[in-house]
C-alpha cells in the first residue's frame, strides 16, 4: 500500500510517497480502507522535529482519517466489516490501510461528507474537552477563541455558540474574519487591532479564553479574565524551535506559558491545559467524551469546516499550505 512515512525531520518536501507492506488487524483492532485524512498543525509540528507525542521514526505519519471497516481482529464487537468510521490515534493515517484499536474508531455521522467526517474528530474534541470538560463554560458567558478560523477555532466558535455564549474570534485576514462572523461569533482583527483593549471596548472582560499561539497571546488573553475565569492551553503555534539554532532554545522557553500560582489566587482565575492524545490511554473516558460530543454535535446540527482538499499524491502541499498559515477550517486529503 502507498504511505507518507516520516524518516528525517525538515520540510514539507522530506514527505515521499513509499510502498509498505498492508498491516493486519491485532487482537481488538480493526483494519480501515482509508478515503479522507485530516491534517492537522501536531503533524507539521512532528515533521519539524519539535512534538513531544510523535513515536520514534521512521513512521507512517497521521492523526485521523475516515474510511470503511474492511477487516476485524478478534475480540472486537463495536463493528462489521462495511460500517464507516473516524479513527483518531497517534500515527498511521497517512496510508492507503490503517489499523487501530476499536476503542480509538468511532461511528460516522451519517449527514457528514466523507471529507467533513475526515475533519471532525481531533478538532472537535480537542475544543469539547478545552471548553465544556475543562473550562465547564455556561450559557450567558462572554468567550474569547484565539486563532478562530483553524480548525480547533472554528470547532470552537460553533460549540460555544452552541452552548448559548457570548463568542469573539480573532484572525487577521478578511476570509477568516468573514468565516468567524458567518459561524456567529463576533471576529477581531487581530494585526489592525490590538485584541486585549478591542475586547474590553467590546463589552469587558471574558469568562473563558481558548488559547492556541502562547507569548504574548497568552499573557494578554490571561490579563482579559474575568474573576473566577478560565484560560484553556491547547496549543502553542508561536513556538519556532529550531534545534540547530541555541537562540531558538531561549525564545521558546521564554513564549511557553507559565502561571504565577500566588497571583493566580489573588485574581481567582484558572488556567487549563490539554492534550487529548494522552487521554485516549483511558478506554472509558474516551468513550464517555465521545458520547458527550456526538450527542452534541447532532443535537445542534453543527459541522467541521473544510477549508481545502488536497488529493494524497499532493499531501506534502498540504503541508506547505497549512505551514503557510493562509488555510481556515480544517485541510483535508482525499485518496
Amino acid at each position: 500500500m502507498k504511505v507518507y512515512q516520516l524518516r528525517r525531520t525538515g520540510k514539507p518536501q522530506i514527505l515521499k510517497m513509499e510502498e509498505i507492506a498492508e498491516p493486519s488487524p491485532k487482537s481488538g483492532s480493526v483494519k480501515v480502507k482509508v478515503e479522507c485524512i485530516g491534517i492537522n498543525y501536531a503533524e507539521i509540528l512532528s515533521r519539524k522535529g519539535q512534538y513531544s507525542w510523535a513515536p520514534k521514526k521512521p513512521y507512517v505519519m497521521g492523526m485521523e482519517c475516515f474510511g470503511e471497516v474492511v477487516e476485524l481482529g478478534d475480540d472486537t464487537s463495536k463493528f462489521k466489516v462495511g460500517d464507516k468510521v473516524i479513527v483518531g490515534q497517534q500515527y498511521g493515517s497517512y496510508a492507503e490501510y490503517v489499523c487501530a484499536p476499536e476503542h480509538l474508531c468511532f461511528p460516522a455521522f451519517d449527514k457528514f461528507s466523507p471529507e467533513e467526517n475526515a475533519a471532525f474528530l481531533v478538532n472537535f474534541m480537542t475544543a469539547w474537552v478545552a471548553l465544556k470538560k475543562m473550562a465547564r463554560v455556561e450559557t450567558g458567558e462572554r468567550i474569547l477563541i484565539q486563532a478562530a478560523a483553524g480548525g480547533v477555532g472554528t470547532a470552537a466558535v460553533q460549540i460555544a455558540k452552541a452552548l448559548g455564549c457570548e463568542v469573539y474570534g480573532t484572525a487577521s485576514k478578511d476570509e477568516k474574519l468573514d468565516l468567524i462572523r458567518k459561524l456567529g461569533g463576533t471576529p477581531v482583527n487581530y494585526r489592525t487591532h490590538d485584541f486585549h483593549d478591542e475586547i474590553l471596548k467590546n463589552g469587558g472582560r471574558v469568562d473563558c479564553v481558548l488559547e492556541t499561539v502562547g507569548g504574548e497571546v497568552f499573557k494578554k488573553s490571561k490579563k482579559l479574565l474575568n474573576p473566577f475565569g478560565r484560560l484553556v492551553v491547547v496549543g502553542f503555534a508561536s513556538m519556532n524551535l529550531k534545534i540547530w539554532n541555541p537562540f531558538s532554545w531561549v525564545k521558546t522557553y521564554l513564549d511557553a506559558p507559565k502561571v504565577n500560582m500566588m497571583n493566580m489566587a489573588i485574581e481567582s482565575k484558572g488556567i487549563y491545559a490539554t492534550h487529548i492524545g494522552y487521554l485516549t490511554e483511558n478506554e472509558n473516558l474516551t468513550a464517555s467524551i465521545w458520547d458527550e460530543l456526538y450527542s452534541f454535535v447532532n443535537q445542534h446540527k453543527l459541522k467541521p469546516v473544510v477549508g481545502k482538499e488536497f488529493p494524497f499524491s499532493e499531501l506534502p502541499e498540504a503541508h506547505r499550505y497549512m505551514e503557510s498559515r493562509d488555510s481556515v477550517g480544517k485541510l483535508v486529503v482525499k485518496l
